[in-house]
């Protein structure tokens, strides 16, 4: 009986090892103020009532903006750049020209990482009534 209970302990705590992973997955991600990149958050709360949240975010060259959401968004690109974007339809490049502007449904999460040599900086204006689902 001893060697059941202890074959059964060892199996139970290779599946909680094999389980704990997937379970980190379907964790929400952080909204996008409230990530760090090296002890530093890119974007900064410039106003925010019930309807909409409005943020700068700044990624200097190799910076990232780990994964995070968004409810629905109006991004525009103050000083564009070249980067990476991951979230769950995979990996791309993009360059983003200053200026240039989306919209955008919410977003579970992504993140972007600066690939160029400039500044990138973005005023994003948050949806608040269209939260992440």
């Amino acid at each position: 009986m001893a060697r059941f209970q202890a074959q059964l302990c060892v199996s139970m705590l290779g599946m909680a090892i094999l389980v704990t992973p997937l379970a980190a997955l379907g964790e929400a991600a952080p909204d996008a103020l409230s990530v760090e990149w090296q002890g530093k958050k890119p974007c900064e709360k410039l106003y925010e009532d019930s309807q909409i949240r409005v943020a700068r975010c700044t990624f200097p060259p190799g910076a990232m903006h780990v994964r995070h959401s968004h409810p629905g968004y109006f991004s525009y690109a103050l000083s564009g750049g070249k980067g990476k974007i991951e979230d769950d339809k995979g990996t791309r490049q993009v360059d983003l020209g200053t200026g240039t502007y989306t919209i955008t449904p919410p977003v579970p999460w992504h993140e972007l990482t600066n690939t160029g040599d400039t500044t990138m900086q973005f005023l994003i204006v948050e949806k608040l009534y269209q939260p992440v689902p």
